[in-house]
């Protein structure tokens, strides 16, 4: 079984005092996806965590070894409709190398997994990774008084909760703060799912202005744009952005090359970012067959929910209560939406060509958590379970635009791997019995390795 060992966040033994422009260059690699400035407010506060005496650092992965590691199960379903039983999978570095025939000869197993299944990391297009509870058991607010170390360690928790239940790869729609977590991961000295990020949310103006503000995105090194064409579901969900406005938002962003998600509930809302030519649609938990029927005609990927973000909100009510618009009129609002919900997912899984994906807007409360939405999708909407799979693997790659890296379990893609306890295809809980994680090479659970 591998060994996964502590590590400081700081080198060199001693921490070391950390100005905001990153001077000592001891961060300097978490900051490398994003473009040269100061450094950002949230990895100071990574720091400063790493100094406080008693705080608690995430362990760090085991490193791939310059060995090939062969990995043996008796189920694998490879993310794309298809599954294979007794395999055998080589990895070397960070990459899948081989899939052969578990009973031939072969490389000498590293890991025998028992009666278990493996699949592709899974992957969630939707997740507010930053969002939490504070001391207070409150939903953390700017005000709430707790510090950015705090807020980071928070974090940090999420993500760990995120990636030993399965999944590798998360977008997150996302917070400035963000960019900290997801350079943090990349540079291999925090564990945590792989982060995509639009670092804040884009929701009015002129075209013109628009068109600025989805640049000025891209060059503080957004990976998507977030855009907010209605209000949110706790407000009636109604349309707040013109045809124009999201005409110029969308077309900016497919001029410079970056993707756009579009918060839409109402039918309205929908049709018009569908129309502008927006990438992906979230929610739309008010759209009706004809909005469906015009997303699949323009190839939008779509990502409603159907249980967990409902479920979460409503089982932490108090939790939430009296913040912002987290009012009784805005439960009341959800409580109704659950059974349109439910039953606008069943008319987008019957909508032909409707690219459906997995994103379950994950939130305080929900972290760790992810898989509950594709109960919800498989048991109370009627999805098959191999397309909720397919849905949140393969699919939901193709939607990020790393669809010939991630998703797939298959020579030449990251090894991204998970294994659960029981067959997902007979009954997809199994999903939630995760016992073996890796992501890109290296173990972050492995709770039944047998040699």
């Amino acid at each position: 079984m591998a060994v996964v060992a502590r590590r400081s966040l700081t080198r060199g033994g001693p921490c070391r005092r950390l100005s905001s422009d990153g001077a000592d260059g001891t961060f300097a690699r978490m900051h490398s996806l994003l473009p040269p400035r100061r450094l950002p407010l949230a990895l100071v506060a990574l720091a400063a965590l790493s100094c406080q005496p008693g705080a608690r650092l995430l362990p760090a992965a085991a490193p791939p070894t310059s060995t090939a590691v062969t990995i043996l199960a008796p189920r694998l379903v490879d993310g794309r409709g298809n599954t294979m039983a007794n395999v055998r999978v080589v990895i070397e570095g960070s990459k899948i190398v081989r899939i052969d025939d578990g009973n031939g000869s072969g490389s000498p197993a590293t890991h025998v997994l028992t009666g278990l299944t493996l699949l592709p990391g899974l992957i969630d297009v939707h997740d507010h990774i930053g969002w939490y509870f504070n001391a207070s058991g409150r939903f953390h607010s700017a005000t709430d008084g707790d510090t950015p170390a705090q807020s980071m360690q928070a974090a940090f928790e999420n993500m760990r909760l995120t990636l030993v239940n399965g999944f590798t790869t998360i977008q997150s729609p996302g917070a400035a703060s963000d960019a900290a977590l997801r350079d943090s991961v990349a540079s291999g000295r925090v564990p945590g799912p792989r982060i995509l990020t639009s670092l804040g949310q884009v929701s009015s103006g002129t075209p013109d202005e628009l068109r600025e503000r989805v640049r000025q995105r891209k060059e503080q090194g957004a990976n998507l744009v977030k855009i907010f064409a209605s209000a949110s579901i706790r407000d009636g969900g109604r349309q707040t952005m013109t045809q124009e406005q999201l005409d110029a938002a969308c077309d900016e962003a497919r001029r410079i090359g970056i993707r756009t998600m579009v918060h839409a509930h109402s039918a309205e809302s929908m049709q018009a970012a569908s129309r502008a030519g927006c990438d992906q649609i979230e929610h739309g938990v008010f759209g009706d067959r004809e909005t469906l029927d015009l997303l699949a005609r323009n190839g939008t990927w779509f990502s409603p929910q159907c249980g967990l973000v409902f479920h979460n909100y409503l089982e932490n009510r108090e939790r939430y209560l009296g913040i912002g618009n987290y009012n009784e009129e805005g439960f009341a609002a959800m409580e109704k939406a659950i059974p349109l919900a439910m039953q606008g997912f069943r008319d987008a899984i019957a909508t032909k060509g409707l690219r459906v994906v997995f994103g379950t807007d994950a939130v305080a409360g929900a972290h760790g958590r992810n898989i509950e939405e594709i109960f919800c999708r498989v048991q109370g909407a009627g999805q098959r379970p191999m397309d909720a799979i397919v849905s949140a693997t393969s699919l939901g790659a193709e939607s990020l635009g790393l669809g010939t890296l991630i998703g797939t379990l298959a020579p030449g893609f990251e090894a991204d791997l998970i294994a659960v306890e029981g067959d997902p295809l007979q009954d997809i809980t199994a999903l939630r019995r995760v016992v073996f994680v890796m992501k890109g090479g290296k173990i972050y659970r492995n709770d039944r390795d047998r040699r």
